[in-house]
């Protein structure tokens, strides 16, 4: 009898049993969320810094 392959639900529970648990304070769940949270506040403070010089040079402060 040939075995049947497990279904892609099965597969991924199967998979995501294996892993270790989180460690809190350390893991961060999301990848791509960890990418686009550390971009957004760079951008911020760099946006903050180039309106300050601007603003400087314009002699506004």
């Amino acid at each position: 009898m040939p075995l049947r392959r497990k279904s892609l639900e099965e597969r991924i529970a199967d998979r995501q049993a294996r892993r270790p648990p989180l460690r809190e304070g350390k893991d961060f769940e999301h990848g791509p969320a960890k990418f686009v949270f550390i971009f957004l506040i760079v951008f911020v403070v760099v946006a903050h810094f180039v309106g300050l010089v601007v603003l400087m040079m314009l002699d506004l402060v």
